[in-house]
């Protein structure tokens, strides 16, 4: 099959949510089982603090519960600083690419100065299948 649909899933990560305060949000663990890559998308609503940044973190781990660590920047496509965003990028999207080995992946979305309403969401993309059409 060459359409793109059947070699992807779709999974979410972080529901959409408004966030309010600067509580991080971590995302549900990915795991990469039958994938050869993984890309999260970080989509953004109208955010509404005048002063907020939002930082993204990407940990990787051999194992789905515990024993999480920050994945090199080597081991990323794009960077997480410009995966992150700010007060002013409403209604946006990012990406960031996962190169690594490890089966588990954890993406977390942390606020700082943020007051206001944060409307965020996210989900990884699973590619590369090793069967096909993925589920």
């Amino acid at each position: 099959m060459r359409d793109l649909s059947h070699s992807l899933a779709l999974r979410p990560v972080i529901a959409p949510v408004v966030v309010s305060d600067n509580t991080a949000a971590v995302g549900t663990v990915i795991d990469r089982l039958g994938f050869e890559s993984v890309t999260y998308a970080i989509l953004t609503g109208t955010l509404a603090d005048a002063d907020a940044t939002f930082a993204v973190l990407l940990e990787e781990s051999d194992e789905d519960d515990a024993n999480f660590t920050a994945v090199a920047d080597a081991h990323l496509i794009g960077t997480e600083a410009a995966a992150g965003f700010n007060y002013a990028d409403d209604g946006e999207t990012r990406k960031l690419g996962y190169v690594g080995a490890k089966r588990f992946t954890r993406l977390t979305i942390t606020p700082t100065g943020n007051s206001g309403s944060a409307p965020i969401a996210a989900v990884a993309i699973l590619g590369h299948a090793h069967d096909r059409p993925a589920a």
